[in-house]
Order: C-alpha cells, then structure tokens, then sequence
C-alpha cells in the first residue's frame, strides 16, 4: 500500500491542475483522520495520520501560494482553519476557537500546530475541494461545483472526492458563455 503522504500529495497535485487553482485561490480540506487508518469516522482520530498528509500537501499549495482552508469536525460546526493572510483577503471574520484532535479533528489540529498564523472561521467560499473520509466540504465551496474525478481515489483507506467551482451560467437561451 503507498503511504498517505504519497498518495495525498498525488490526489492534490491533481487537483491543482484539473481545478485550474490558481495563486491567491482557496482550497478546502475536509479529513477524516479516523478513515484514513481504516476505522469509522469519529472513532479513531490519529493525529499522526492526519500530521503525515498535512506535512506532505501543505509545502504543494505553499509553493504554489494557494490558501489552504482546513474543515474542523462536527463539534466545532465545521468551522475552518486558514492562515490569518487569508481570512484578511477575503474578508472573513476570525472565530474564538482552537481545534484539537477528538474536538476539532486531527487534520485542522496539524494546520492549526503548522501554520504562521492560524485563525478559525466560520465561512469560507473556496474555489476547490477534497473530501476525504466523507466529512462534507460541500457548504464550504461556491455555489456552481463540479466534480473531478483523479487517478488517486483513496488516502489511506479513506475514499475521496473532490470537486471545483465555476461561475453561474446565467442569460438563457440567447446569452454567449466564451
């Protein structure tokens, strides 16, 4: 089996260029550590798991200057984690909350340890996403998702899915597109 760190940094590589992301664009992160290692979601965090895949994507969207939103669990209504550059660009109002591994989810408890300054936020409107584990990043993407489909379709043992956004298509049957 290849390591979560390979096969994370895969999936996001490909993500990156089929979205189209671009510098200054977000991409949302929903983990769950727990199906990564193969248990039910919520019942075997591993802060390690989450840490490995964290260590090994973080460095691709740093380079490449894309902001990394990382969804919290449940228990924190899926509040996210970004860098304070990044809620400051886009406006985002920074929430009272730090996220730990059994309140919060492993993966945002890495971005919260790894980034310069972390803040947590309620909303975010990102322009692409991973789901990986089942954990719901939907609410967190623009209005009009697409679907992608990558060569990687699991991390770990957690399935994944991922998605980018697009513009509305509005004007009808007479409206131009490109």
């Amino acid at each position: 089996m290849e390591s979560i760190a390979k096969q994370g940094a895969q999936a996001f590589e490909e993500l990156i260029s089929a979205a189209g992301l671009t510098e200054g664009q977000i991409l949302v992160v929903g983990c769950s550590s727990s199906e990564m290692v193969g248990a039910t979601i919520g019942k075997g965090s591993s802060f390690e798991a989450a840490t490995e895949l964290f260590e090994a994507v973080y460095p691709i969207l740093q380079k490449r200057r894309i902001y990394l939103a990382a969804q919290c669990c449940e228990h924190l209504n899926r509040a996210l984690i970004v860098e304070k550059k990044c809620a400051e660009a886009y406006g985002l109002e920074p929430v009272c909350v730090v996220p730990y591994p059994k309140a919060g989810g492993s993966f945002a408890t890495a971005a919260w340890r790894h980034f310069e300054e972390p803040v947590a936020v309620e909303h975010i409107r990102a322009h692409a996403g991973i789901d990986i584990g089942g954990v719901l990043v939907g609410m967190h993407l623009r209005e009009v998702a697409v679907p992608l489909r990558l060569s990687v379709s699991k991390i770990g043992e957690a399935n994944i899915l991922c998605a980018r956004t697009r513009p509305k298509l509005i004007g009808g049957e007479r409206a131009k597109y490109e």
